[in-house]
């Protein structure tokens, strides 16, 4: 005869899976090019905010959030065919990046003494995780039952040798939508063999809610007293660069636009800005606030990474309908993308990106949503 307590816990169980799958529907999304079938996992909370994720490519294809008036607006780039998600995903929209987010220098590295040659695919250099990155591969999802928050599990298992890396790893990625508005990005990754590892979200964030207009009028905050310069391929020249008296200073929020067209080489280099902050402090901190006057919205960004890399979509070419009308145009979107530093398997000064066998990759993010008006 079952006891009390072990029924309340089975009855506990039950409604707490049936809470979470209320908050996750499932759908189906597309078929890609290998007869993969790719579901759409759509998250709610009380607010009535959504994140929809789908498993190619841990991929988030939408997020609301609200404006200053109530209104829930779509406030990330994005296909409107699945096909082009499929198709590689250049700008590598609203992605899971790995095994390595940003770019290796001559796409090899030198590991335990011995040496890795990764794909060439952004010449010379290897370019988040190469052209058959974490991106572009169809991920094993599950709707987690015993959580508190609703939560999608997305689970990846990258082979020994895929793109030249070394080792077999197991990667997970777990999103979480609060009732505070917050998309929560979990991290985790194991190894049979020493590697690296640097996994990043690669969401193009415009808080107009309209995609064909620049995210120049928009407002950044970071807590990066440095900054990483680039040499001509974007890769790191080795030292941290004071943002005091530059471009890069973003320690009180300015304007986008305020600086990114001053006849600055580092700017001159990247069409823009496309660098990888270094940011204060440890540990899970809030590290800066993305913020649109005009429609009142706020995104605060807290991780426990040590760099972010800021990208205002200097590349955006114009080739695609966005999901609102008109173009893809470039600055249409930035992305913040927290990581390790760019390089870094190269770089004696930077963080260790390396994890060995019997060790978890464990790293957090938090994209928070609210309404404020100045």
């Amino acid at each position: 005869m079952i006891s009390e307590i072990s029924y309340l816990t089975s009855i506990n169980k039950k409604t707490k899976r049936l809470k979470n799958m209320e908050n996750i529907q499932i759908s189906e999304y597309g078929t890609t090019d290998k007869e993969e079938n790719v579901k759409k996992y759509t998250l709610t909370n009380k607010n009535g905010m959504t994140a929809e994720i789908i498993n190619y490519g841990a991929i988030v294809t939408s997020l609301t959030a609200p404006d200053k008036n109530g209104n829930y607006e779509d406030v990330v780039l994005g296909f409107v065919e699945p096909q082009d998600y499929f198709n590689q995903n250049s700008y590598f929209y609203g992605a899971i990046i790995g095994r390595f987010a940003n770019r290796i220098a001559n796409a090899a590295f030198q590991l335990e003494g011995k040496n890795y040659h990764l794909t060439e695919n952004n010449a010379p250099n290897h370019l988040h995780g190469g052209k058959e990155g974490f991106f572009n591969k169809v991920w094993i999802a599950e709707v987690l039952a015993e959580t508190e928050i609703p939560t999608l599990q997305l689970t990846y298992e990258s082979p020994d040798g895929e793109e030249g890396y070394p080792g077999t790893v197991i990667a997970k990625v777990f999103y979480s939508l609060t009732d505070d508005n917050e998309l929560i990005i979990s991290y985790e990754a194991v190894t049979d063999r020493a590697t690296i590892i640097n996994l990043t979200h690669h969401s193009y964030f415009n808080l107009s809610g309209r995609f064909t207009e620049s995210i120049t009028d928009h407002e950044l905050q970071l807590e990066a007293d440095q900054f990483i310069p680039i040499d001509t391929f974007s890769i790191p020249e080795g030292r941290f660069q004071d943002v005091e008296g530059s471009p890069f200073d973003f320690r009180i929020s300015k304007l986008l636009g305020k600086d990114i067209d001053t006849e600055n080489e580092q700017l001159k280099r990247a069409n823009g800005y496309d660098h990888c902050f270094v940011l204060t402090g440890s540990g899970m901190r809030r590290t800066g606030t993305l913020y649109h006057p005009e429609s009142g919205r706020k995104m605060e960004v807290f991780t426990d990474q040590p760099g972010i890399q800021v990208y205002t979509g200097n590349f955006l070419d114009g080739k695609h309908t966005t999901k609102t009308g008109g173009k893809n145009m470039v600055r249409t979107g930035i992305c913040l993308e927290t990581q390790h530093y760019p390089d870094a398997p190269n770089q004696i000064n930077f963080p260790s990106v390396k994890l060995f066998p019997g060790e978890k990759y464990q790293t957090k993010t938090i994209y928070k949503f609210s309404v404020e008006e100045k």
